[in-house]
């Protein structure tokens, strides 16, 4: 009897540790943080090795899902979705997806990224709009994870970030790609410029296309400005560029202010040449946009949904068929990040067991000896400050598509 009850108190006392947790813990690793080494903490003050136990390579996202920027992050994720389904269906690297959404806000993607990184993300697809990207840039930077953006252009997204790359190209090559196809095409026109003067993209394309303008000897009769707060009547900007004669009205910003202005100028019987930028695809897309007033639109994309190839045709047809629409730049966009961080990890040897950390300084070195032909670029390489090498090509829309200027 002595010796069953002392078997029972025994088991009991194990029973009561294993329960309390006093069982053997794995033993951790944490590396200092610098500018050339890994650090394990998160913006959320936690420790995380983000080494992936499932066999996947967890890839994390963020952008606007919801709010007035949805179209851009929809698309992206969306189109990066497909490209997982394929890489999955081939049978070798295996890549888990999650999306967030940080609204176009940089406070809710800094707090998208810290969610991602508690779920143990290991590379990040984004984030998709400049002013989340900055926002998130710097905590990325301290946490060292590799984030490749495909749309936030502005250079301050990479500036001393060397774990930040991006697929678009900058802001200041859209400036200087637009003055460059005016230049050699529209050279006659005089030439209005309404841009929001409280964003760093409109204000970023805004500076090198007038600067580029004037080496080019354009002619730029007037420039109007907006904030977020005021971009809801124009009346005033478009009413003085018509008296100005400009006849071409260069729009350096984001489809939902230049929906309006494509309204309130037709309304005003001002039909100068618009010409925008990437942040004006989406426009045919918004929801109660009359897409008529839209013909004729000039901006610069990488990425025509009519051009012939055998990669943008078979793209196309995934995307309608998925989710109803013709796809636009951004959706190329997320497309072709999945494939070059794909094609990236296979190259470096990262295995799903490494952390974020190990994981970021492999893809740092072997982007920059990475050469992708995808569907927003063919040969296109990255530098160590973050930039790829491509430069945006003008479409025109007809007949509520965009088709090659």
């Amino acid at each position: 009897m002595k010796k069953a009850l002392s078997l029972m108190l025994a088991l009991v006392m194990v029973l009561a540790l294993a329960a309390c947790g006093g069982g053997t813990q794995p033993a951790t690793t944490t590396q200092q943080p610098d500018s050339g080494s890994a650090s394990t903490s998160t913006g959320s003050g936690t420790s995380t090795a983000s080494a992936s136990a499932s066999g996947a390579f967890k890839f994390g996202a963020s952008g606007p899902l919801t709010g007035d920027a949805a179209i851009y992050g929809k698309a992206v994720m969306n189109a990066a979705q497909i490209a997982v389904d394929e890489i999955n269906a081939k049978g070798g690297i295996q890549i888990e997806f999650n999306p967030q959404d940080d609204e176009a806000d940089g406070e809710k993607a800094v707090n998208a990224y810290n969610t991602l990184m508690d779920w143990g993300m290991q590379v990040m697809v984004g984030p998709v709009t400049t002013g989340s990207a900055i926002a998130a840039s710097a905590v990325a930077y301290n946490d060292r994870t590799f984030c490749l953006t495909p749309s936030a252009s502005s250079t301050d997204v990479t500036a001393n970030k060397d774990n930040m790359f991006q697929l678009c190209f900058t802001d200041p090559n859209q400036g200087t790609g637009s003055a460059d196809y005016i230049a050699a095409n529209m050279a006659g026109h005089k030439i209005a410029v309404i841009y929001r003067n409280d964003d760093a993209y409109s204000q970023g394309i805004r500076d090198t296309f007038v600067k580029e303008a004037a080496a080019k000897g354009l002619q730029v009769v007037y420039e109007g400005t907006f904030t977020k707060d005021t971009q809801t009547d124009f009346s005033v900007q478009l009413g003085k560029a018509q008296s100005e004669g400009a006849d071409l009205l260069y729009l350096p910003i984001y489809y939902q202010p230049a929906s309006v202005i494509l309204q309130q100028a037709k309304s005003m019987n001002y039909a100068p040449i618009f010409f925008g930028v990437d942040g004006m695809d989406g426009i045919l897309t918004m929801e109660g946009f009359d897409t008529s007033l839209a013909e004729g639109v000039m901006l610069l994309t990488p990425f025509a949904a009519d051009a012939d190839n055998d990669m943008t045709k078979a793209f196309v047809a995934e995307y309608q068929k998925r989710y109803g629409e013709t796809p636009n730049q951004f959706a190329a966009d997320g497309y072709d990040v999945v494939y070059v961080l794909y094609n990236a990890l296979t190259a470096s040897g990262c295995t799903p067991d490494m952390s974020s950390a190990e994981i970021c300084e492999k893809l740092i070195a072997e982007i920059q000896k990475t050469t992708y032909n995808g569907l927003t670029g063919e040969n296109m390489t990255w530098s160590a400050n973050g930039e790829v090498s491509k430069m945006p090509t003008a479409v025109v829309i007809k007949d509520g598509v965009y088709v090659s200027a």
